[in-house]
């Protein structure tokens, strides 16, 4: 919409990208977006809520906003630049991608997707945007997820991504949204260990063709870090020093122990679903690759949130709370992390 707030947003941040930080950094971000179906049912999925004649009563209008509330946190998130990568899950399809990437006000910085539509029931899926100028895309699958005890479920796929940064360096993402906690936590937790197990077999598969492999996996995992399905099924540990260059480091560990910290909030309590889990190459201050990351992050911006009311402190300022419409950005933060030249690393 001309003239909107959200278009004043993305030119205050369009004019203010330095030249200095584009050259340096790329950005990665990963969200849970929160149910970002389009308006309109599809018979092959059980989208039925999030339409107008639906519990949610979904319409177009509400639409076009949620994805005018996404493009200002991205931009938001960019400071000086909109993220070179984005992560994405609880998106439909490839319709809700192209309206919010053509067609809000981070259209500026032409953005490419990658999206498959997963088994997923609900119709939801995992996908990644990214700037072409800063990420050369070489290839991309999905894995396919399975359960053997419940051969009728079907879930989210996860998505590899393989491309150059920096005009040389390859790095390998993983997106992923696993099994949520539907049923009770225990209940559940076979679902996200098999996920866990398949992406484990998937990382496996890299390093035995490369010892030294630049390696981000992002996702909502629907568990905090130390859970068995990260800590031992993944083998995902917290960082504590230098590492070997094919172990998996947890970027969140650091921060899941702080009471008021967190990624979602239920009952009062933050918790860490979101996470960054890179390679040990990654946080190594020697080696060939030509950079390390700086820190994960999560973006906590006092626009994504409002006073908690019932609860101490704050709370997200979601889309709905049961059906009542909020108007709201997402029930998840974001997180993000830089990737920055070896050659220009001095002090962290």
């Amino acid at each position: 919409m001309p003239g909107s707030q959200t278009e004043r947003f993305s030119e205050k941040y369009a004019k203010s990208i330095s030249e200095d930080r584009k050259s340096q950094n790329v950005r990665i971000v990963f969200y849970n977006v929160e149910n970002l179906y389009d308006p309109y049912d599809d018979s092959t999925k059980m989208d039925e809520e999030f339409t107008v004649s639906g519990a949610k009563h979904w319409t177009y209008g509400r639409f076009q906003v949620k994805l005018n509330h996404l493009s200002k946190t991205l931009l938001a998130i960019g400071e000086y630049e909109p993220p070179a990568i984005v992560g994405l899950c609880e998106v439909e399809n490839r319709y809700v991608l192209n309206k919010l990437i053509f067609q809000t006000p981070i259209k500026k910085f032409k953005y490419k997707m990658i999206h498959n539509d997963s088994p997923d029931l609900r119709g939801v899926d995992v996908a990644l945007l990214y700037r072409p100028e800063k990420f050369f895309l070489l290839s991309w699958k999905c894995i396919r997820v399975s359960f053997p005890f419940d051969p009728s479920a079907q879930t989210r796929e996860i998505l590899m991504v393989k491309g150059r940064v920096f005009e040389s360096d390859t790095i390998i993402l993983f997106v992923n949204h696993w099994p949520s906690r539907r049923g009770g936590h225990l209940e559940s937790q076979p679902r996200r260990n098999i996920v866990a197990g398949l992406l484990r077999s998937a990382i496996d598969s890299v390093i035995r063709t490369d010892s030294q492999p630049n390696i981000i996996i992002m996702g909502d995992f629907n568990d905090e870090p130390d859970k068995i399905s990260l800590s031992q099924v993944l083998g995902a540990r917290p960082h504590t020093g230098d590492s070997n260059p094919d172990e998996l480091i947890n970027l969140m560990y650091s921060k899941k122990n702080r009471w008021n910290e967190g990624t979602i909030k239920y009952q009062g309590q933050w918790s860490i679903f979101d996470q960054f889990i890179v390679s040990g190459n990654l946080v190594r201050t020697v080696g060939r690759t030509q950079f390390m990351y700086a820190e994960a992050y999560i973006f906590k911006d006092d626009f994504l949130l409002e006073k908690d009311d019932r609860h101490i402190g704050e709370k997200l300022k979601r889309t709905y709370a049961g059906p009542r419409y909020l108007g709201g950005f997402s029930d998840h933060l974001p997180i993000y992390l830089d990737l920055k030249r070896n050659s220009e690393i001095v002090k962290w």
